[in-house]
C-alpha cells in the first residue's frame, strides 16, 4: 500500500501547491501564468485542441520509437566492438564521449542542411541524444564479467562468439536495460527538441508547445506539457517492466 499511497500523497501535495499559486498568489489578470488544474483539463485536455494534441503526441512517439531502436542497435554494436579488444575501446570510446558532449543546438543547422527539416532530422536528433547511455552501459556490462568465468571459458577454448553469447551478454543484461531506460526517456526529449527546431511537416508535441507559448494559450500549453511528461513516464515504466521480465528469464536460463 505504501508504494501507492506515497506517490498519491506527493501528487496531492503538488496539486495543492498548484491551486495555492493559481488562486492565492496570482491575480485573475496574471492567472494565465499558471492556470488551475481544472482549467488545464477542461480547456486543454478536453478542449477543442485535444484531438490535435493526441495526434501530435502520436507523431512524437513514433519519432522517439524509431530513434530509440536505431540508438539501441548502434549502441550495442559499438559497445561490442569496443569490448573485444583494448585497442578498439581506446580508438572508439572517445568519439562516443564527443557525441555526448557536442551541444545539439550547435548541430541543428547542419542536420537541417543534410537531412532536411522533417521526420529524418527529428530521428537523427533522437539518436544523438539517446546513443551514449546505451554505449556506456553496454560496455560496462560486457566488461564486468567475473574473471574466473572468463578463465573457465578460455580453458575450454571457447570461441569469441560463444563467450559473447553465453557469458558476456547474460552478465551485461542488467546494465543494458539500465541504459535502455535512460535512453528511452532521452529519445522522447530528443523528439520534442527536434520538433522545436524542425518545424516542417505534420506537427509533433514540441511544435504545439512552441505554438501555444507564442499565443499565450496557457491551459493548452500546460496540457501539452502534461502529455509529453506522461509519454516519458510510460516509456520509462514500460522498459523497466520489460527489463525485469527479460533479465529475470535470462538469468534463470543462465543458472541452468
Amino acid at each position: 500500500m505504501r508504494t501507492v499511497i506515497a506517490p498519491l500523497a506527493v501528487l496531492a501535495l503538488v496539486i495543492g501547491v498548484w491551486y495555492l499559486i493559481s488562486y492565492a498568489l496570482l491575480t485573475p489578470e496574471r492567472r494565465f501564468l499558471m492556470p488551475p488544474p481544472q482549467q488545464v483539463i477542461t480547456d486543454g485536455l478536453l478542449g477543442p485542441q485535444a484531438q490535435e494534441m493526441w495526434q501530435a503526441l502520436g507523431r512524437t512517439a513514433s519519432v522517439a520509437g524509431v530513434g530509440l531502436v536505431i540508438a539501441v542497435v548502434l549502441g550495442i554494436v559499438w559497445a561490442v566492438l569496443m569490448a573485444q579488444a583494448r585497442w578498439a575501446e581506446t580508438a572508439l570510446f572517445p568519439y562516443a564521449v564527443v557525441m555526448q558532449c557536442i551541444p545539439i543546438l550547435a548541430l541543428v543547422p547542419l542536420i537541417g542542411f543534410w537531412f532536411g527539416f522533417g521526420f529524418i532530422s527529428r530521428v537523427f536528433v533522437c539518436v544523438l541524444i539517446a546513443l551514449f547511455p546505451i554505449v556506456s552501459n553496454t560496455l560496462f556490462g560486457l566488461k564486468s564479467v567475473d574473471k574466473g568465468l572468463r578463465e573457465l571459458f578460455a580453458l575450454r577454448n571457447t570461441s569469441r562468439w560463444t563467450v559473447l553469447r553465453k557469458l558476456e551478454f547474460p552478465a551485461a543484461m542488467p546494465a543494458i536495460f539500465a541504459g535502455l531506460r535512460i535512453s528511452a526517456g532521452l529519445s522522447v526529449v530528443g523528439a520534442i527538441v527536434g520538433d522545436f527546431f524542425f518545424k516542417q511537416g505534420d506537427p509533433g508535441i514540441g511544435i504545439l508547445l512552441d505554438n501555444y507559448r507564442s499565443r499565450l494559450q496557457a491551459p493548452q500549453l500546460f496540457a501539452a506539457i502534461l502529455l509529453a511528461s506522461a509519454l516519458g513516464v510510460v516509456v520509462f515504466v514500460l522498459f523497466g517492466w520489460l527489463g525485469r521480465r527479460i533479465v529475470g528469464a535470462w538469468y534463470d536460463d543462465a543458472r541452468h
